[in-house]
């Protein structure tokens, strides 16, 4: 099977990875993929939708797979499937999950899927009235699509007023925030949650926990995804049967009511609080670091899953897993998430990857056969084990080999679960 990756991160390259290894799978693109996605297969140089369908029909592509979220907020799915092109991912009415905190957290109320007390508005002088009602700390969301840094968690009223006032006036983030959602702060720890589907029937994936912040500690600002783990111990049968019927279930149905089924992956970030679900936000597409834990730990064809998934033939899949622990450490250059950091030439000592430890790359490029990190979130050191705890060892011990100028990382993945 033919198929063609859309995205350059180390989501785009986990998939590759996998589907690399997957004897079902004999040809990969990325589009535009990273310095070091040619290792896994084409990178083809394509940001236009239709130039992108376009390619998929005179390439005779058997499956699409979209990684990232704009792609998907900008319609890509529709015009694909407009050509009778297989794509895995939801439709641009179905994307409005993650495109849009306001109609996210409406569809949340219409559907009675427990999630935190909120506003939505594009008035200052609402947000600011709801402010005043909360209890610090308060969460400010800008409500369209930032990256995943749109958010601003406000210790005081004040702070609170002053990130709504940023987002409303276009200061924070532009367009994206002209309209924002102010919420009350759950107390209590946060899941990754990855369900595939293809609009009826879904597949849960093992539970992952991602860390946000930048520092170790959970301290600095938020950032895409420092590192993430997965299967977590902090889920028991009882949890995860909350989560999947009055959540992910819940979802699914009310997306078919709405008219715009949802098929792909439901990514729910999930607040467990005293033992109970609630959502605080949805994405449309695999995490990113989540993704680089997840994809080792699928038995199962990985192609073979994404396309039955979009050929609405999930019920065939008997998915497995690997009885294994994985966990991904985000390695970013010196500036992130506030400054663009110079390329800086990165080296690997011999012998550093190997079958419980691997990287997937994510802003590096290649030039004159050496690559180089580019910016932002550059790589992802991903370790596997019997145990959690040797996992994360694994993964710590392959970033002790990676060097490049500046180079920052958190040294308490999977802290919540394990002691180190």
């Amino acid at each position: 099977m033919k198929v063609l990756i859309i995205g350059s991160g180390a989501r785009e390259y986990s998939i590759g990875l996998a589907l690399k290894k997957d004897k079902n799978c004999s040809c990969i693109y990325f589009a535009p993929g990273n310095g070091a996605t040619p290792a896994l297969g084409e990178n083809v140089a394509l940001a236009n939708l239709y130039d992108l369908a376009k390619f998929a029909l005179d390439n005779k592509i058997d499956l699409t797979i979209v990684g990232c979220e704009e792609p998907l907020s900008n319609g890509i799915v529709n015009i694909f499937r407009q050509l009778n092109l297989t794509i895995f991912g939801p439709t641009q009415a179905a994307a409005m999950l993650e495109a849009s905190k306001a109609f996210m957290k409406n569809f949340l109320a219409k559907y009675a899927i427990p999630t935190a007390k909120y506003i939505e508005t594009n008035s200052l002088e609402k947000a600011e009235a709801f402010i005043n009602t909360l209890n610090p700390p308060i969460v400010v969301k800008a409500d369209g699509l930032c990256g995943g840094k749109g958010v601003v968690i406000a210790r005081n009223l004040k702070d609170a007023k002053l990130a709504a006032e940023e987002m409303l006036s276009g200061t924070a983030f532009g367009t994206a925030g002209k309209r924002v959602v102010i919420e009350e702060f759950l107390d209590g720890y946060e899941l990754s949650v990855f369900a595939i589907t293809d609009g009826t029937d879904f597949i849960t994936l093992p539970i992952c926990q991602d860390h946000k912040r930048l520092l170790t500690g959970d301290l600095g600002p938020n950032t895409g995804g420092m590192g993430a783990y997965c299967p977590t111990p902090l889920v028991n049968k009882t949890l995860l049967d909350k989560i999947k019927t009055k959540i992910i279930r819940a979802t699914i149905n009310g997306m078919r009511s709405e008219g715009t089924p949802f098929e792909g992956v439901l990514f729910c970030g999930v607040m467990v609080v005293n033992g109970e679900p609630f959502v605080l936000e949805f994405n449309v597409r695999f995490g990113d670091p989540e993704c680089e834990s997840l994809m080792p730990l699928i038995k199962t064809s990985v192609v073979d899953l994404f396309y039955k998934a979009a050929t609405n033939r999930l019920k065939e899949i008997d998915i497995g897993y690997h009885v294994k622990f994985a966990a991904g450490v985000m390695v970013a250059s010196a500036g992130y998430p506030t400054k663009v950091t110079p390329p800086q030439p990165i080296t690997i000592e011999p012998g550093a990857e190997r079958s419980d430890a691997h990287i997937s790359y994510a802003g590096v490029t290649m030039k004159d056969g050496t690559l180089y990190a580019s910016g932002g979130r550059v790589l992802a050191c991903v370790g596997l084990g019997s145990t959690l705890l040797n996992a994360v060892e694994n993964a710590y011990d392959l970033v002790k080999k990676v060097h490049f100028e500046g180079m920052q990382y958190r040294n308490d993945i999977a802290y919540q679960a394990v002691k180190r």
